[in-house]
């Protein structure tokens, strides 16, 4: 495991490096494992999603799905795939099956995070990695954007991304180069900054069409 790689990607140093390899270790390596981060980092993750989503506007039982969508196996693998965590994990040589461990090293690194350095770092953490636009209905503005430049032959849109929250109030700001222009816009998340970005793009360029 590469201790700096790992915090690079998720954009937090730990103080005690011991959380970060527990959180990352399986149970068929170590007794000394990730097992009751997880547990406590679920529990974490799910309080820091509803208070981000709280505000939507919609009824419970739609905010109750909501959140079990932000929170499943099947939207938090992507996330550790993306951070690196999962080419991370410390295990046995035999250890081949256990795909559960996947999105669990995310939840247990939340409760890690959390532990070294409290709240504020974790709910930045969060709302930080956690793709929050994966589940909202809509156009892909990123993906429309990157079509429309590749078939003019154009480019790869880049984004240049910025913090520019607070611990408690995340706020993020996406940049990208586009027709000659500069888009930005912010957002509590790196990709709806950058989603809000790339349709400030496609709408400069489509009312000139």
């Amino acid at each position: 495991m590469d201790i700096q790689e790992v915090e690079k990607s998720i954009g937090y140093e730990f103080r005690d490096k011991s959380l970060l390899i527990r959180a990352l270790t399986l149970p068929s390596y170590s007794e000394d494992n990730y097992q009751s981060l997880e547990f406590f980092g679920d529990a974490i993750l799910e309080f820091l999603v509803s208070e981000h989503i709280y505000n939507e506007e919609q009824r419970e039982g739609a905010l109750t799905e909501r959140r079990k969508a932000l929170v499943s196996d099947s939207a938090l693998a992507p996330v550790s795939r993306r951070l690196g965590l999962e080419r991370n994990i410390i295990k046995s040589p035999g250890d081949t099956t256990n795909k559960k461990a996947t999105p669990s090293v995310y939840e247990s690194m939340v409760a890690a995070v959390y532990l070294d350095g409290g709240m504020d770092a974790a709910r930045a953490f969060v709302l930080r990695t956690l793709d929050f636009e994966a589940e909202a209905p809509g156009r892909n503005y990123k993906g429309d954007l990157q079509e429309l430049l590749q078939g003019r032959g154009e480019k790869c849109p880049v984004y240049m991304k910025e913090d520019v929250g607070t611990p408690r109030e995340p706020v993020f700001r996406a940049t990208v180069e586009a027709f000659g222009e500069s888009f930005s816009a912010e957002s509590g998340s790196v990709r709806g900054a950058e989603q809000l970005a790339a349709k400030a793009a496609l709408e400069f360029i489509e009312k000139g069409i």
